[in-house]
């Protein structure tokens, strides 16, 4: 028998969230791709983790897009890395992106609450 999930298990980002999940992350301030992955985990209380497998696409997808912009810099460890940056069109993107989340989100919350009886 399968064990219940524990509020200590990962979960794996939906498909299609992980553009959000990025655009938030970087309107608070540039990040390279590493800090991007780090502030995903510690700010969802570790329950969300993005492999670099899937990270580094995304952020070339949306460099592309125009949605955010990089650059390369050195660290404080002297160690060159390249910085993400969300774009104006970025910030829009976002907007959306989060109208849609909420649309999504409370289409679900629907159908979790079991349906109201016939006359109550």
């Amino acid at each position: 028998m399968p064990k219940a999930p524990g509020p200590l298990d990962r979960i794996e980002v939906l498909q299609g969230t992980l553009d959000l999940v990025i655009l938030q992350t970087l309107r608070w301030g540039s990040l390279h791709g590493y800090g991007i992955a780090q502030m995903i985990r510690s700010s969802s209380r570790e329950a969300l983790q993005v492999e670099t497998g899937s990270l580094y696409p995304a952020l070339h997808r949306l460099e592309r897009k125009g949605w955010v912009s990089a650059s390369w810099r050195v660290s404080e460890n002297r160690q060159r890395v390249r910085e993400y940056e969300l774009t104006a069109r970025g910030r829009e993107q976002l907007t959306v992106e989060r109208s849609k989340w909420e649309m999504f989100s409370q289409a679900m919350a629907r159908i979790m609450t079991p349906p109201q009886e016939a006359g109550q």
